[in-house]
């Protein structure tokens, strides 16, 4: 089966309305991963200044992981999408997955694939798969807390998704991380196109009741989109939930708890 989306505007053709969707979970996971395979190779057509000395593209060279994450992860509408910024240095970038801390992802959600390396790699963050032994302290949170609350990968994504706005992972000269909000606003506007239009095709494809910022940054992008692609009859709701970066200090005590209850008096969780 031939399967096109187009854009998420309509320009060209349409996209799936509220009342017309994919036939089945293999047609979700197929769009899915059209509009991830569209996200990787706009992004890579973009150029960084200086300042962004290393840029890696890991739904380029974790594609292996990543398609398998989709497929699992992606394949019928939700609830619920978590929306992070972009790949941590120690997840995303080493295994494909959205905040995939490695024993998270090769443990739990059972995906073990072959990762190749970015095109320009940088000696002090090399990229080692699934044989890296740093761990990513905030994808081991969150993939530990909903492992916690749904005991299986199933239970979770039969309701929930995870994603990332950005794909990209950016550094510095000497490889300390650079998320996509610091960066030059000339750089941030192409980049901020891209992935505005990708989130908002995945939307439309998943249909969620809820879209929830990790982070305050993801959050601001997500009423972006709602403002840019929807209208109200389409609406969904957004919130923000309390990123669990070790580099937050609120996120070092009772992360779990305060998030639990977000969640609940949000309504999103019973």
């Amino acid at each position: 089966m031939i399967f096109i989306l187009l854009d998420v505007k309509g320009r060209g053709g349409a996209v799936y309305s509220e009342s017309q969707g994919p036939e089945n979970s293999r047609e979700t996971f197929a769009a899915l991963k059209k509009i991830s395979s569209a996200l990787a190779s706009e992004c890579a057509g973009l150029s960084f200044g200086p300042g962004a000395h290393a840029v890696y593209n890991p739904l380029v060279y974790a594609a292996k992981p990543h398609n398998k994450y989709l497929e699992l992860a992606g394949a019928s509408p939700k609830k619920v999408i978590f929306l992070g910024m972009n790949p941590g240095p120690w997840g995303m970038a080493q295994t494909g997955v959205p905040f995939g801390e490695i024993a998270a992802v090769r443990d739990w959600l059972g995906i073990l694939a072959p990762v190749n390396k970015p095109e320009r790699e940088h000696p002090k963050r090399p990229i080692e798969g699934f044989n890296c032994a740093r761990s990513e302290v905030s994808g081991r949170r969150l993939w530990g807390f909903f492992r916690e609350r749904f005991e299986t990968p199933a239970a979770f994504f039969k309701d929930h998704f995870v994603a990332n706005y950005c794909p990209l992972v950016f550094m510095d000269q000497g490889g300390a991380n650079i998320t996509p909000d610091k960066l030059p606003s000339g750089e941030t506007a192409a980049l901020f196109e891209i992935c505005d239009r990708a989130l908002a095709k995945m939307i439309r494809l998943l249909k969620p009741e809820w879209v929830i910022g990790v982070g305050g940054f993801a959050k601001i992008r997500i009423d972006a989109v709602s403002k840019q692609f929807f209208n109200p009859a389409q609406e969904f709701s957004s919130a923000q939930i309390l990123h669990p970066s070790p580099a937050n200090p609120r996120a070092n005590v009772g992360w779990e708890k305060e998030v639990t209850k977000t969640l609940m008096e949000l309504g999103v969780w019973r």
